[in-house]
């Protein structure tokens, strides 16, 4: 079982940053590929990043150049970055990490990130 508690959201105005956090507990934190996702009001929840446990990543076109995904294995922990953010940026913002072999994966409660002036 893992348990993943997300914090750092907020309002922030057009062209701001943040950055959100991650921590994971209950298992191997470096077994796990480690991601982010969104969901904005009336709609469905979208893949924002991922970040293997190799260390790999991969973007949603939306943040391409804007958004980092990084871990920090030795904290347990997996940031986002987001600069140049954007109205449509906001929603609440949710972790999730996957097991590497058997794929089960686990999510957060979620963070809301509002963006506007």
């Amino acid at each position: 079982q893992v348990q993943l508690v997300e914090s750092g959201g907020g309002l922030v105005e057009p062209g701001g940053s943040l950055r959100l956090s991650c921590a994971a507990s209950g298992s191997i934190f470096t077994s796990y590929h480690m991601g982010w996702y969104r969901q904005a009001p009336g709609k469905q929840r979208e893949f924002v990043a991922i970040i293997t446990s190799g260390g790999n990543r991969n973007y949603a076109d939306s943040v391409e150049g804007r958004f980092t995904i990084y871990r920090d294995n030795a904290k347990n922990t997996v940031y986002l970055q987001m600069n140049s953010l954007k109205p449509e940026d906001t929603a609440v913002y949710y972790c999730t990490s996957i097991h590497d072999v058997s794929q089960k994966g686990y999510w957060g409660q979620g963070t809301q990130v509002t963006v506007s002036s």
